[in-house]
């Protein structure tokens, strides 16, 4: 059967590449969304053929979504022949802006060198057509399998996943007893099996001053001077502590193994994009956005309190020095058990395909992973797919073919031991 399957899997070199061409060219740019709703007809219409049951279903109010750029998602369900378990792949849509540096076309899926470039080739739509392919060739080879088969198109991951994986979570999408196994084909290089994230507290801060005549400074209080105290601290304290901080959990890049403070944005004074010369005032508002990434062994709390704790003690030593925060994103560490059966089927696969064992590491930063284990409280879950993660994001993004269908034969081994639980390594 396992021999069929590689076979029938390599067969299918051409359609995979032509499936993966075919995702790029939806340019489903987030932000602001565009295309979405093509691009998840598109698959839904290909499983349809197949067999699947397709749902549409729309993020409605969530943020972003507007009848111009409706928040939209597909999840194709198949039955199998007799009760069993259910085996699921995530994939998200959308991809982010193109950017500069760019040597091919972005959204052309040009292929050369046997990889596939494009935007969101890599992030993750090779992911989508590897995972689509393998369920396809099990299907043909096995139509009578126990269990159910669903496969997804979500959006917004890129932007928290409200819209996406989240909205469906609320709706009990990724929840028992409809789901028992998830595999999100990121792109973390197909050796390795992705247990989980770090958490993350996105907050913006803003200092308050008082706005008066630039020529005469000292009548008002100037609010980016105030923010510039609260940068000094951050250098002097907030980051060397940080740097000291270390898990156990093995997160790649190495450098990710502490916890890290990213300044996203300052803005202060008048706004921007004005092409002639700004009024004299002494600005009353400066605000930033910071980007906390943060370890299993932190509590969020704390997380929080260290930012916090600074501010309070520059309100009590500087004068006029007022301040307010708001949270923007808050998401907690998830760690899959090394022992869990999605993991332990996917290593196997890992071992059959490319003989050697898996690396199991942990991403830097969040994935859709957050939404199943938080809402849907399904904890059977990974992140497995082709693609080297240096490459997502950037100028002349590609995937691998032979990348594409050794992970296909792993989902694909995976998806065989899962839906048939005494095989189960």
């Amino acid at each position: 059967m396992l021999e069929a399957l590689d076979k029938r899997i390599e067969d299918k070199r051409e359609e995979i590449v032509a499936l993966t061409q075919d995702l790029i060219r939806f340019p489903t740019i987030n932000p602001p969304g565009d295309a979405y709703q093509p691009c998840a007809e598109f698959i839904g219409a290909r499983l349809k053929r197949r067999g699947f049951e397709v749902s549409f279903i729309r993020g409605e109010d969530t943020p972003g979504d507007s009848a111009r750029y409706p928040r939209m998602n597909v999840v194709a369900r198949r039955e199998g022949g007799r009760p069993g378990p259910c085996i699921h792949f995530n994939s998200h849509i959308d991809v982010v802006e193109t950017g500069h540096g760019w040597t091919v076309d972005p959204f052309a899926g040009i292929v050369r060198d046997g990889k596939v470039f494009g935007r969101g080739a890599c992030d993750m739509k090779g992911g989508l057509a590897a995972s689509i392919i393998a369920v396809e060739a099990l299907l043909e080879l096995k139509p009578d399998y126990p269990g159910a088969i669903e496969i997804s198109g979500t959006v917004d991951e890129e932007s928290g996943g409200l819209g996406g994986v989240g909205y469906l979570a609320g709706k009990g999408y990724f929840s028992r007893p409809r789901v028992d196994h998830v595999i999100i084909p990121e792109p973390l290089n197909k050796e390795r099996i992705c247990l989980g994230h770090r958490g993350v507290w996105w907050a913006e801060i803003e200092t308050h001053g008082s706005i008066a005549h630039g020529s005469m400074p000292f009548l008002g209080d100037c609010a980016v001077r105030h923010m510039g105290a609260v940068m000094d601290r951050f250098e002097r304290e907030l980051f060397p502590r940080l740097a000291a901080k270390h898990t156990d959990m093995p997160v790649v890049p190495a450098g990710a193994r502490s916890s890290t403070l990213n300044i996203n944005s300052i803005h202060g004074g008048q706004p921007e994009g004005f092409d002639g010369l700004p009024s004299p005032c002494v600005p009353d508002s400066c605000r930033m956005v910071i980007d906390r990434r943060f370890l299993i062994e932190e509590e969020l709390d704390e997380v929080k309190a260290e930012v916090t704790a600074i501010l309070e003690s520059l309100k009590a030593e500087r004068g006029r020095f007022s301040y307010s925060i708001r949270d923007l994103l808050e998401v907690l560490p998830t760690m899959t058990d090394r022992e869990a059966p999605v993991v332990r089927a996917v290593a196997a696969g890992i071992e059959d395909v490319l003989s050697r064992e898996p690396d199991y590491v942990i991403s830097p930063g969040t994935y859709d992973q957050k939404h199943i284990a938080r809402i849907g409280h399904l904890h059977d879950c990974i992140a497995y797919g082709p693609g080297i993660l240096d490459i997502a994001h950037r100028p002349d993004e590609f995937v691998g073919i032979d990348d594409m269908l050794d992970s296909a034969k792993v989902m694909a081994r995976a998806t065989l031991a899962l839906l048939s639980p005494h095989q189960t390594p």
